[in-house]
C-alpha cells in the first residue's frame, strides 16, 4: 500500500473518530426507525433528527424528500437510510469543498484569518503554516490580535514549531500598523505565504469591524490584489450559531471561505451542511484534533461518510 494511500486511509479513520458523537447520534436515531415503512410519518421523524444533528431545517427537507423518491411505503433498513443520506450530503457539499490554493504569482500571498476569540484561529494558522512549509514554501506568521498576549504567544511557539518568523508588536499596538510592516518585510524578503492573526472581539463589534476594515485598507495600500483569503476559523461546538458568526463577518469583511474545528469535540458536526446550504462559501479544511496532522483539506464524500458513520 502506498503512502498517501496509508495517510489517507489513517486520515479518514480520524476524521471518522472525530465526528464519531455527530454520527452516534444519527445512527442511533435511524436505527430505532429500521424495518418500519417509509411513509409520511417516517419522513418527518428522519427529518426531525436531521435538524436535532444540526443539519439545519433547509438541508433536513431537501434530504427527506430526496429519500422518499423510489421507496416511499417500502420498509426501509438503517444501512440503507445511512447509505442514501451519505450520498446525497455529499452532493450538497460538493460544490463547497475546495481546498485553500496558494497563487504563486502572489508574493506574498496573504490570507487574513479572522473568527471569535476561541474558534481555534491561531492554532489554526499554526496548523496551516506547517501544512505550507511541508509544500516547500516560506511562510511568515503576524500576530495581529495585539489584545490577546496570550494568542501572540502561542503564535510565537507555532513560528518556532514550523521554523516560520512572526511579526508581532506591543501589546494593544495597532493591528493594520502590524499587518503593514509584516507585508511590507514578506515583500522585502521574498516570502511565499503570509498570514495575518486577527483579534476576534465580537462583544465589541463596531470596535472589531473598524478594525478589520482598517486593516484591510492598510493592506490594499501595499498591494491592490490583497488580501487574497479572507477565511473564517468556526468552532464546530457552536453549532447553529456558527451560522450567525459568519453572517456577521461576511458583514464585516468579505470572508471567501472557511475552516471548521474542533469537530471532534460535538455532536453538531451537522452543522456544517446548513453552512453549506446556507451561504455556499468554500470549506477550506477541517480539524479533528490539536496537532498539525489533525487538520486537513475538506472533502466532501469523506466528510459525509464519516458523519453517517459509514466506512
Amino acid at each position: 500500500m502506498s503512502e498517501t494511500v496509508t495517510r489517507k486511509k489513517g486520515w479518514f479513520a480520524r476524521l471518522k473518530a472525530g465526528l464519531s458523537k455527530s454520527s452516534g447520534k444519527i445512527a442511533a436515531g435511524l436505527s430505532a426507525l429500521t424495518g418500519r415503512k417509509l411513509d409520511d410519518a417516517l419522513l418527518e421523524e428522519i427529518e426531525e433528527l436531521l435538524i436535532t444533528a444540526d443539519l439545519g431545517p433547509g438541508p433536513a427537507a431537501k434530504l427527506t424528500a430526496s429519500l422518499s423518491k423510489g421507496r416511499f411505503n417500502r420498509a426501509v433498513t438503517a444501512d440503507e437510510l445511512c447509505d442514501a443520506l451519505a450520498g446525497d450530503i455529499s452532493a450538497m457539499l460538493a460544490p463547497v469543498a475546495r481546498p485553500l490554493a496558494i497563487d504563486p504569482a502572489h508574493r506574498p500571498h496573504v490570507i487574513l484569518i479572522v473568527g471569535v476569540n476561541g474558534s481555534g484561529k491561531t492554532t489554526t494558522i499554526g496548523k496551516l503554516a506547517r501544512q505550507f512549509r511541508d509544500e516547500g514554501r516560506s511562510v511568515m506568521l503576524a500576530a495581529g490580535d495585539t489584545f490577546r498576549a496570550a494568542a501572540v504567544e502561542q503564535l510565537q511557539i507555532w513560528g518556532d514549531r514550523t521554523g516560520c518568523p512572526v511579526v508581532s508588536g506591543k501589546p494593544g499596538a495597532d493591528a493594520a500598523g502590524l499587518a503593514w510592516e509584516a507585508l511590507d518585510k514578506a515583500r522585502a524578503q521574498g516570502i511565499d505565504v503570509l498570514l495575518i492573526d486577527t483579534a476576534g472581539r465580537l462583544h465589541n463589534k463596531a470596535e472589531l469591524m473598524a478594525e478589520l476594515e482598517k486593516i484591510h485598507r492598510v493592506i490594499k495600500k501595499q498591494d491592490g490584489t490583497a488580501p487574497h483569503d479572507v477565511v473564517l476559523v468556526l468552532d464546530a461546538t457552536t453549532g447553529q450559531n456558527a451560522l450567525a458568526q459568519v453572517q456577521t463577518f461576511k458583514d464585516m469583511v468579505n470572508v471567501s471561505g472557511l475552516i471548521v474545528t474542533k469537530l471532534d469535540g460535538t455532536a453538531r458536526g451537522g452543522v456544517l451542511v446548513a453552512l453549506a446550504d446556507r451561504f455556499g462559501l468554500p470549506v477550506h479544511a477541517v480539524g479533528v484534533g490539536e496537532t498539525a496532522e489533525d487538520m486537513r483539506p475538506f472533502t466532501a464524500a469523506e466528510f459525509a461518510r464519516g458523519l453517517m458513520g459509514l466506512e
